[in-house]
């Protein structure tokens, strides 16, 4: 029952900041001028560096941080990441962004029941797939100046199937926070923010892969 009640407010806080996202970027994507200002010079740069900063100081520090503390620095990164991700979704056609968004929420159900439900310990796989994840990074900023359309795709082909694996192990993982951690109102928000983040990496991933461009 503990659980059910725990897993209950991981979603809820995830939702919200799946909210907060969404309705972010479409405000910004509806205001032209916001999006020129945020495309100018260095300043999506340091969005992005900003975003790093938030997940970093909530990760790290969310055990000794206050709850209130840990709602605001989660709220504040998914309002930031609808801000940038304005500038990825002006480049697709809607129904792909609406297909595909679906299309994560199905796979996100599917692999999340695999890791509330397994009797499987999947901590093993943690450090394989956080191995992966680091090679990815490493190709794609490469690719930056390769341009190869080829490992590009194979980028976004192994990254869902990477972010698939960490929702089955983050789910699990939350299970077994509530042995270590007193606050299930912090574990909520830490499970909220990996999870959601695995959510908006596999969405961008099969957007890159399926979505059809704007003309």
């Amino acid at each position: 029952m503990e659980e059910n009640k725990l897993f209950s407010k991981v979603f809820m806080w995830m939702f919200l900041g799946l909210l907060t996202t969404g309705l972010t970027s479409y405000y910004v994507v509806s205001n032209p001028n916001i999006l020129i200002n945020i495309l100018g010079g260095s300043t999506y740069l340091i969005l992005i560096l900003l975003e790093l900063g938030v997940v970093l100081f909530l990760s790290s520090r969310i055990r000794k941080m206050s709850f209130m503390t840990a709602w605001i620095s989660f709220i504040f990164y998914s309002l930031l990441n609808g801000i940038t991700l304005a500038a990825i979704l002006i480049v697709y056609e809607l129904s792909s962004i609406i297909l595909m968004f679906g299309l994560t929420a199905f796979l996100f159900l599917i692999f999340g029941l695999i890791g509330y439900f397994t009797n499987i310990d999947l901590s093993k796989f943690g450090n394989i797939l956080l191995m992966m994840l680091i090679g990815i990074l490493i190709t794609s900023l490469i690719n930056i100046f390769l341009g190869n359309e080829t490992i590009d795709i194979i980028i976004c082909a192994i990254g869902v199937l990477v972010f698939l694996g960490l929702v089955a192990y983050d789910v699990q993982k939350i299970k077994q926070l509530t042995y270590v951690m007193e606050d299930n109102n912090k574990i909520a928000i830490l499970g909220a923010l990996e999870l959601y983040l695995d959510f908006i990496n596999i969405f961008l991933y099969l957007l890159r892969l399926f979505g059809n461009s704007r003309d």
